[in-house]
């Protein structure tokens, strides 16, 4: 298949989840998984996980973050925009109380009535976390750490440009010409 000659430009990456391809090029925020094409996180998956993680360990969203992605193998991290409305939520509905603030960060702690919940949720959060595993288990035979650090660099690069703003239409043919020769190399290679 020739992804990279079509149409949809950048849109033909989405068809490869293995880590992140579809979610860097889009910003989409759930990632596929390899079987039966659902979701790593299905509706309201994310919010047992973050739970889980700050009754094990009270944390910050940056850390949550981190802690997502490490449980997945790199195959997924959730973006800010999810994880701190999550946090305000589980604050809101009396599961996690705010710690003495640590510089800007506001770190997290469970409440007596977050630790119910996840007790009383214990089947759900465990078929999450095995869900996890198994999708770290297959992000470790889909890529090597230099191609996800190279990827990693590509969209940061690519954040920090568009966020400077200023193309014109030119150097946006440019970069979508160089992106499209890099997409032809891999898929040759």
């Amino acid at each position: 298949m020739h992804h990279h000659s079509d149409r949809r430009g950048w849109r033909a990456f989405a068809h490869f989840p293995e880590r992140g391809l579809g979610r860097m090029l889009h910003g989409r925020h759930h990632e596929r998984r390899h079987r039966r094409g659902g979701r790593i996180f299905d509706q309201g998956d994310l919010r047992w996980i973050i739970l889980k993680l700050i009754a094990d360990n009270p944390s910050h969203g940056y850390e949550l973050i981190k802690q997502i992605e490490e449980r997945l193998g790199g195959a997924y991290a959730p973006s800010p925009g999810v994880v701190y409305p999550t946090l305000t939520l589980l604050e809101d509905l009396g599961h996690i109380a705010p710690l003495q603030a640590d510089g800007a960060r506001k770190a997290y702690a469970i409440t007596p009535e977050g630790q119910t919940a996840l007790s009383e949720n214990a089947a759900t959060v465990g078929a999450i976390l095995e869900r996890m595993a198994e999708t770290a288990e297959r992000s470790a035979h889909v890529a090597a750490p230099q191609i996800v650090r190279a990827m990693e660099n590509l969209r940061f690069a690519l954040r920090l440009r568009l966020q400077r703003g200023g193309l014109d239409e030119a150097r946006i043919a440019a970069i979508a010409a160089s992106l499209d020769r890099a997409a032809g190399e891999i898929e040759r290679g």
